[in-house]
């Protein structure tokens, strides 16, 4: 039966597979998320240890994603990510008896915290690049739309549940469950069909892993399309992303809302994201990516400077849509026109740079935010990042207008 439009990337088993399995467990990510932070603001009620729980979840991936590139493109990706999983599945049990027994300190949360960091600095390149292998460049944007829809119900359905979860069971549960549903990843990635993958040869297969990591990044820098969505891509991490580590004490101090009222926040991005992703899984390939691209670069920020104005539940609860809404343009089309451009067997190290710039730099930014939070108010530090985003996307409509055209 032929798959509809939307949801074409479907038909290969494999990714179908893949796709059912993330859906349970970044949901439990998702809960783990939420449910961490309003832990660390119940045990400190500072912004500051907010940002700096943020930096530990980060600043592995800072340190180690290149490598973890080079390891994507030299070791099969399905079998990296099924390691990975494992030692995520792990940390989040340790979290909940920690958190269930009543004896988690905030230094726990910082050190498994950086624990998650380490295993994402590998997981994430090579999941990323392993999409191309279930689907193929011809279903690729597809795929990876799909795949952000994925990750932005997720966004929903998990801080929701976390919300509540916590006021009636506390913390723990959410992380218990965390733990079980990496159940359903490791599930799809073991019934796959490996022989029906499509792995591309790589040039890292051979060589030191310092060599291949020049290599890679020599290449990104002699491509000025690559260069210039890695560089907004970084401009975004570290001066709009912190709004969301910010948000516990944008929930309590800004808005007077408990655990429910800053999961309902948390699922109100969510469901901007979904939508964006399932308008890009139907609609995206009619357009130019570049201009999708170029769209939510400048509605991203635009959302985050009238959400930062916001002192009512509601109002917040509608930019928050448009906020979600933004970021999935920008970072969906960001994600697909670099795995696209990029060559073949450089695939690995360039979604690596990826990794670093989306994921990887955040401690940079969450680490500057908590600390200014700390001195000044929450709202001024998220809007002050929004207008440095947007200069950055108004300065790429100026300078870089080829970017627009890129398909």
């Amino acid at each position: 039966m032929r798959a509809p439009q939307t949801f074409r990337a479907l038909r290969h088993r494999n990714f179908r597979l893949f796709w059912w399995g993330q859906l349970i467990s970044v949901s439990g990510s998702w809960m783990q998320l939420a449910a961490q932070g309003w832990l660390v603001y119940r045990l400190t009620g500072s912004a500051f240890y907010l940002g700096l729980v943020g930096f530990a979840r980060y600043v592995p991936v800072l340190l180690f994603s290149l490598f973890g590139g080079v390891i994507a493109d030299r070791f099969p990706k399905r079998n990296l990510v099924i390691l990975t999983q494992c030692i995520a599945l792990i940390q989040a049990f340790l979290l909940a008896i920690l958190t269930s027994t009543g004896t988690v300190q905030i230094w726990h949360i910082i050190v498994l915290s950086s624990l998650l960091g380490l295993v994402n600095a590998f997981d994430t390149p090579a999941r990323q690049s392993f999409i191309v292998e279930m689907v193929g460049k011809e279903d690729l944007m597809n795929a990876i739309a799909l795949n952000s829809s994925v990750f932005n119900a997720s966004r929903i359905v998990g801080p929701v549940v976390a919300g509540v979860l916590v006021p009636t069971l506390g913390e723990a549960s959410c992380f218990f469950l965390n733990g079980v549903s990496f159940l359903a990843v490791l599930v799809s990635l073991l019934r796959m069909d490996a022989d029906s993958l499509s792995p591309a040869p790589s040039e890292a297969a051979n060589g030191s892993v310092w060599r291949k990591l020049r290599e890679g990044l020599d290449y990104a820098r002699s491509d000025a399309a690559i260069l210039t969505l890695l560089a907004l891509v970084s401009i975004s991490s570290v001066f709009a992303l912190p709004y969301s580590t910010l948000m516990p004490a944008f929930a309590r101090d800004v808005l007077g809302l408990g655990a429910t009222g800053y999961g309902a926040m948390l699922a109100a991005v969510g469901l901007g994201a979904l939508s964006g992703a399932l308008v890009l899984a139907s609609w995206g390939s009619r357009f130019p990516k570049g201009r999708l691209f170029t769209i939510g670069n400048l509605l991203f920020p635009l959302g985050l400077i009238a959400f930062s104005f916001s002192r009512s539940f509601v109002l917040s609860e509608l930019l928050l849509i448009l906020v979600g809404l933004g970021f999935i343009l920008q970072n969906a089309m960001a994600n697909t026109l670099l795995q696209t451009t990029a060559k073949e067997g450089f695939r690995g190290r360039v979604m690596s740079m990826h990794t670093l710039a989306f994921i990887g730099l955040s401690p940079l930014g969450d680490l500057q935010a908590g600390t200014a939070a700390h001195f000044l108010s929450v709202p001024l530090i998220v809007k002050l990042g929004a207008f440095v985003c947007l200069g950055a996307a108004l300065w790429a409509i100026w300078k870089r207008p080829e970017l627009r055209r890129l398909t």
